[in-house]
């Protein structure tokens, strides 16, 4: 299959996704002035076990990540020109809605401040999928959520195999589940070019960090909260296990 250029070049500008993490510094964060590159620091000590930058960063990317595929879910339920690529908005919008409850839920107890807007980057993808029509909208959404879910999809497991924090364990294990599920709606529209992600996810352009950092919000500001439209059908649409506090919080 053929994917017209602008697509092809979208999927540049969505690879840089797999960079995310490394570049992701939130210096504000539990009171940290200079935030170093080194991922194993730990940055604070918790009930749940150490957390260390990769951890703050991973609950921090997780929420972003919602913050534009869940409304890119939105899109597709309403522009999808075909089952598949609704079902894969079906998919997005509940899986996210989770993801994003388990965020807000532990981010509290981590000493986390979660972003209320998508990087700019993220941004950018939901500007293309918002002008898109048609079939343009069908194949962009499948490339570059495969894309982007597909380059997340190898940090989850170094996570989840490295951390120490129980929470963030639990995180990343509702996280493999969903994106995996993500990644297997997209494929099931047939749209995917397989070649071009797979050059993407494994030779990734380098962007500026700030284009991949989401804007901290302002002290005070309540949480942007995703929760499932009425009317959308849960049923059968994989959410992963429930994430929070158990009685042994080091434990596990």
């Amino acid at each position: 299959m053929r994917i017209p250029s602008s697509t092809i070049g979208t999927f540049f500008v969505a690879a840089a996704l797999s960079v995310t993490l490394a570049a992701l510094v939130y210096p504000s964060m539990l009171g940290v002035q200079n935030a170093s590159s080194n991922p194993v620091r730990v940055i604070a000590t918790t009930p749940y076990g150490p957390l260390t930058e990769a951890d703050r960063n991973f609950v921090v990317f997780v929420r972003s990540a919602g913050l534009w595929e869940y409304p890119s879910g939105q899109l597709a339920l309403k522009k999808g020109t075909t089952q598949a690529v609704r079902t894969a908005g079906q998919h997005l919008v509940i899986g996210h809605a989770a993801l994003d409850a388990s965020c807000r839920r532990i981010a509290p107890l981590l000493g986390v401040t979660l972003p209320n807007q998508p990087t700019p980057q993220q941004q950018g993808f939901l500007n293309t999928l918002t002008s898109d029509t048609g079939k343009n909208f069908d194949t962009d959404l499948a490339n570059i959520l495969r894309v982007t879910h597909g380059s997340i999809f190898n940090t989850i497991a170094k996570i989840r195999s490295t951390t120490e924090n129980t929470l963030v364990r639990q995180l990343a294990d509702q996280a493999n589940d969903v994106v995996l599920d993500h990644i297997t709606q997209m494929e099931k529209t047939g749209l995917v070019n397989f070649d071009q992600v797979n050059v993407q996810e494994t030779a990734p352009p380098k962007l500026p960090a700030a284009q991949v950092t989401p804007p901290v919000p302002p002290a005070g500001q309540p949480p942007v909260v995703l929760t499932p439209p009425p009317g959308v059908p849960t049923d059968g649409v994989p959410v992963g296990p429930p994430v929070g506090p158990t009685a042994s919080p080091t434990a596990g």
